[in-house]
């Protein structure tokens, strides 16, 4: 079973979230912060990273810039998930190190098709 960590502060987000991988027969990882997020990174190794931006200790693209240096980090996928829609910002997400970048609010509609883009079931 292909393990999805999803870094998300916002209750109702990781709801959904996890509701549509779970359902989807993916085992998901959580954390809720961006520390804990590179700490679980590391330990458990998952296949892909769901990462949201806007955390409340450190942001998303620093904890991507931090798994990126760990020793399990070049080879995960990271999915920025943000609000975050202004001109550039994408390019910020990617210039981090994120694979790819989906925004808010998420569509359940195509948000499946979307990771399975970077992690084929």
């Amino acid at each position: 079973m292909k393990k999805i960590l999803v870094v998300e502060d916002n209750e109702a987000n990781l709801y959904l979230i996890r509701f549509m991988l779970k359902k989807s027969g993916y085992k998901v990882i959580e954390a809720m912060d961006g520390t804990k997020g590179v700490e679980l990174a590391v330990k458990k190794k998952p296949d892909l990273i769901i990462m949201d931006i806007q955390l409340p200790d450190i942001n998303g693209l620093e904890v991507t810039k931090r798994i990126r240096a760990s020793e399990v980090g070049s080879d995960i996928p990271i999915i920025a998930l943000t609000s975050y829609a202004m001109a550039g910002d994408r390019e910020k997400a990617l210039a981090a190190g994120c694979t790819g970048y989906i925004e808010k609010p998420i569509n359940p509609e195509t948000f499946m098709a979307e990771i399975e883009k970077y992690v084929p079931f």
